[in-house]
Formats: structure tokens, sequence, C-alpha cells
């Protein structure tokens, strides 16, 4: 039996929360946070502004560059009217309709970068395996093609929560756990059957991070064995360097992630604020990092890829 405080209902609205034992520091949180936003857009910007500018750099791999700046612009955006009311204005309510809108918005931008990422480990694979047929497999048409393939695959597979969601009724409360909507936090708060949900949400996981993520895998096998086969030392360290930015936008976006899943998994009576922390970070952070390790590499990648082995 239900008590009166189980009885479902159908929300109007959600409250969203901040960092949970920082309220009173909830001021410096947001100066951290605008500087976040601030790095992230400011920068992006800047990597589609030259991709634009530059004639030279309107190359396969800058191409993936710019689909990668797109993708954190969008989930910089996504996430950027509920947290910065959160902690700026202390406004804390959303209208349920407006959570799920944002719910699939930073989902479907975090499946895209994980499938942007996939197609720069190829183009790596392409550079340095197979230099001579660069220009002719990397076309306009099938980096074009991609685009819209890794865009179709994440809307079509996350289309879907929006139903599963809104199909369910609440009984446990109107707070979520962040300042901005997820699925896992709007299953806590759901009451009746979730295991459509969650095992859909499992196989869209699997489907996504870790098939794109084997074969990233996959792809760094093959290029470190061809990378082994070249003579010259110098010429190996330098075919490796074309990967360097490419590595640490992968660690920079799965890290989070796997030290997100471990948590949920592993540590189950860690500190709410422990999942809050880990969550900011696998949001906000790889938009940020991206523009700093990309700028940091541009300069000799180019050159490095004329002449890798």
């Amino acid at each position: 039996m239900l008590s009166l405080n189980d009885t479902p209902f159908q929300l109007a609205t959600l409250q969203l929360t901040g960092i949970p034992g920082m309220q009173t520091g909830h001021t410096w949180v947001a100066l951290i946070f605008c500087i976040l936003y601030l790095i992230s857009i400011i920068g992006n910007l800047s990597i589609l502004t030259l991709v634009v500018r530059e004639p030279a750099l309107r190359q396969p791999m800058y191409y993936f560059l710019s689909m990668l700046s797109l993708n954190d612009l969008g989930m910089s955006f996504s996430t950027l009217p509920t947290v910065l009311a959160t902690f700026c204005f202390n406004y804390r309510h959303i209208g349920f309709d407006a959570c799920l809108v944002q719910m699939f918005f930073v989902h479907t931008f975090s499946f895209m970068e994980s499938g942007i990422l996939l197609t720069m480990s190829f183009d790596r694979f392409v550079a340095i395996c197979d230099l001579l047929r660069y220009a002719t497999v990397l076309t306009n048409s099938c980096i074009l093609a991609m685009g819209l393939g890794i865009l179709a695959k994440s809307f079509i597979t996350l289309f879907p929560f929006l139903f599963l969601v809104k199909r369910l009724p609440f009984c446990k409360g109107r707070i979520l756990h962040h300042s901005y909507c997820l699925h896992p936090d709007l299953m806590k708060v759901a009451c009746g059957d979730i295991h459509v949900n969650n095992i859909y949400g499992l196989f869209v996981v699997i489907f996504t991070y870790g098939i794109d993520s084997a074969f990233i895998l996959l792809s760094y096998a093959l290029i470190l064995r061809a990378v082994l086969a070249i003579a010259s030392q110098e010429q190996r360290l330098k075919a490796l360097n074309t990967c360097m930015s490419h590595i640490c936008a992968v660690l920079a976006f799965y890290v989070p992630i796997i030290a997100v899943s471990m948590i949920r998994c592993f540590w189950k009576s860690a500190p709410p604020v422990v999942h809050v922390m880990m969550s900011n970070v696998y949001l906000f952070v790889p938009p940020m990092l991206n523009p700093i390790i990309q700028h940091e590499d541009k300069g000799n990648t180019q050159r490095d890829l004329q002449n890798p082995s």
C-alpha cells in the first residue's frame, strides 16, 4: 500500500539542487562555473572561427575538430540556463517538460561526443596507416555522412526516453540531485515500473559508449602496430605526436564517465557531494579542456602528418 506521501502524481515542476554541503559557498561555486563556461564557449568559438577563416585548415582533421567544438558548445548551452539560475540567482524550479528537453539534449550531446571521438580516431588511423589514401578516403562527402550519422544515431536512440519518462508517475518528491536534468536522477523520483527505462538505458550506454570506446581502442592498437614498424625512432615519435591531442580528449571524456560508473556500482554509500561533483566533472570539464588541448597541438600536427614515417 502506498502512503499518502507516496501517492503517484504527475509533476508540473521539479526542484533542482546545488552542491550538497556547500550552500554557504554557492557564490564561489557560481564564479567557478562562470569561468568554466567562459573558457569553454570562448575556446570553442575561437577554434570554429579559426577553421572558417584559414583556408589551410580546411582539412578532414580540422573538420572533425570543428564538430567536436560545435558539440561542446551544445553541451555548454544545454546546462548553462539551469546551472546559472541555481547558483547565481537561487532559482531552482524547472518545468517538467523543460526538464525532459534538457535531459534529452544533455545526453544527446554526450553520446555525440563519443561518436565524434570515434571518427577522430579513424582519422588518425588513416593518416598514419594509409596516408597515401588519406585525401581520397576522408572526402568532404564522407565527413558529412559521418557527422549526420552520429547525429542520427544519437537522436534516434535517445528520442524514446522522452516517452519512457513521460509515461511514469512520480511519488518520491520533486527534488533532483543536480542543477540540471539527467535520466538517472529522474528515475530516483519516479515510481511504478522503471525496468523498461533501466534496461533501455543500459542498452543505449552499451550501444554508444561501449561500442565507440571498443573501436577507439582497436584503432589505436592498429596505429601502434603501424608505428612500431617504422624504423626511425624520430619518425615513430613524430607519428605518435599527431595522436596526442586526440588521446588527451578521449581520456578527458571517458575517465570521468568511468569514474562516475565505478562510484555508482562500488561506492553506493558515497556522500551525495561525491556523486554531484563527479557528474559536474563529467559534463563541464571536457568542453573546457578540449579547446585547450587542441590549441596546444594544432601548431605541429599538420606538419607531422605530411611525413609520419
